[in-house]
């Protein structure tokens, strides 16, 4: 395979990181039944938090932590705000995202760019050496590799552990969850700071390994969005969202690419909004009923095979809240 080829393709799978991540945490917490639209800013405050805390300490490790800790916090208070305060998840989660947006250039005015430590390319023995998949797939930053675990390991808890079964059935039927005796609201607490701190381990990705360093306005501008639609195309199923962040960010590659061809003119705001566009197509298909009537014209053993691949239907329980008692 062309080498440039192969070096797009690396960096497709490094700049889809973030969103591979960011959109595996909000699966986890859709599937608990809590919406979180603060993934914009959330993004934002833990790629500043992360990049200073591991600037002023000297260690990496410090810095993925507190970004961490940023989006479990964020995400905490939008379950805080659905759960004990019975606020609308979705108000209240466009205002923390406005919120922790400004928070985070306000805070991080005096690092915009500044040098700082980047995680450091591990590229993994053996496996690397493999003809163009250990190129394209094993020759990255840890958190690349630990995003293809957090695939895995997501998909199987979800639909292969008594864990996972419990985690569905909060976010579908959590009266019949309860009467199980399932703690439902500690449990949607549970899952949504751990989807929120996996936000925050994305912020990080961008600050210490994507675009390192700090800048204003932030290099993830717009990503949270991305995120949010990547988890509504991939049907709140790990590997469709996945999916979704290396055909998004396949699209951004190819556009930065058609940019730098003397070949190929096309206006360049036509080219930065190809995958908004497709995001927008995405999920006017889904919100329309037409992935529905698209499966219905389709021949009956072909329905059966397909709509498990197109269909995207939420949690049914997402966003409402649920008394206990």
């Amino acid at each position: 395979m062309d080498e440039s080829l192969i070096n797009i393709l690396n960096s497709v799978v490094a700049n889809a990181t973030p969103l591979v991540i960011a959109g595996i945490g909000e699966t986890i917490t859709e599937r608990a039944g809590v919406t979180n639209l603060s993934l914009d800013g959330s993004l934002a405050l833990a790629a500043m938090i992360g990049f200073v805390t591991a600037l002023t300490t000297q260690s990496l490790a410090l810095g993925l932590i507190a970004a961490m800790i940023a989006g479990a916090v964020v995400a905490l208070i939008v379950a805080l705000a659905g759960i004990e305060l019975r606020q609308d998840q979705v108000a209240v989660g466009f205002v923390l995202t406005l919120l922790t947006a400004d928070l985070a250039q306000f805070l991080g005015q005096d690092y915009t760019r500044i040098p700082g430590p980047t995680l450091p390319y591990v590229p993994i023995p053996v496996l690397k050496d493999i003809p163009v998949v250990g190129e394209i797939f094993f020759n990255h930053e840890p958190l690349v590799y630990f995003s293809y675990v957090l695939i895995f390991v997501t998909w199987y808890v979800l639909f292969h552990t008594r864990t996972g079964l419990s985690l569905r059935a909060i976010g579908e039927r959590p009266a019949a969850a309860f009467a199980r005796g399932t703690n439902v609201n500690r449990q949607r607490y549970l899952y949504t700071m751990i989807g929120g701190a996996l936000v925050g381990l994305a912020g990080a990705a961008y600050s210490l390994a994507v675009k390192p360093g700090w800048s204003t306005p932030p290099v993830m501008r717009g990503d949270g969005w991305i995120a949010l639609a990547i988890v509504i195309f991939g049907g709140w199923h790990p590997f469709r969202v996945v999916l979704g962040a290396y055909l998004f960010a396949g699209l951004r590659s190819l556009s930065s690419a058609i940019q730098r061809s003397p070949d190929i003119q096309i206006p360049l705001v036509l080219l930065n909004g190809l995958p908004w566009l497709l995001m927008i197509i995405t999920l006017v298909l889904v919100s329309s009923g037409a992935i529905e009537r698209l499966l219905q014209i389709m021949p009956r053993p072909l329905q059966t095979a397909m709509r498990g691949v197109l269909r995207s239907d939420p949690p049914a329980a997402l966003g409402t809240r649920f008394d206990e008692g």
